[in-house]
């Protein structure tokens, strides 16, 4: 039953013909330049805003302790993710911009290579860790830091194409 359902799959390239995980084989591709952008929300109270924004929280530097974690963490995606490949990344960001508004902080990762695959997920990842490195330099303030809206905002290259999301 299993073999049928992933015999009639369309394109499920992180399957094998068992329905098995898979590292997708990328050995035919030219590499090309590919650059993927990520962004995160975090959410707090105006306190806790404010605090951070002051310099004053408990554990110190919340704001370049997040950004270099989300550097840190787009360079491990591959030890992280099961089937991601392994990355020669030439250009990782990551910005931490306080938002007034929410209150708390909007977070983009852009991350850039020359390679057979995308790097979508190395951008995620960032923004992803560097939101979760807030929270926990911030904890101390407030347990109910809310992270919110993970999402990929464009990404260039490969063959999909381009894409943006237009929402961001």
């Amino acid at each position: 039953m299993t073999q049928d359902i992933f015999a009639n799959s369309v394109n499920l390239t992180h399957l094998d013909d068992q329905g098995e995980a898979q590292m997708v084989d990328v050995s035919d591709k030219i590499p090309t330049v590919r650059q993927a952008v990520a962004k995160a929300r975090v959410r707090m109270l105006p306190a806790t805003f404010a605090v951070i924004q002051a310099g004053n929280a408990p554990k110190g530097d919340v704001l370049g302790t997040a950004r270099l974690a989300g550097i840190m963490a787009a360079k491990q995606t591959s030890n992280l993710i099961p089937l991601c490949h392994p990355l020669p990344l030439q250009k990782i960001t990551v910005e931490v911009i306080p938002d007034p508004q929410l209150p708390g902080y909007q977070i983009y990762a852009t991350v850039k290579t020359k390679a057979e695959t995308g790097v979508e997920m190395e951008a995620l990842t960032a923004v992803s860790v560097a939101a979760l490195t807030l929270y926990d330099m911030a904890k101390a303030l407030e347990k109910s830091i809310q992270i919110e809206s993970i999402s990929l905002v464009s990404k260039t290259g490969g063959k999909s194409g381009d894409y943006s999301n237009s929402g961001f």
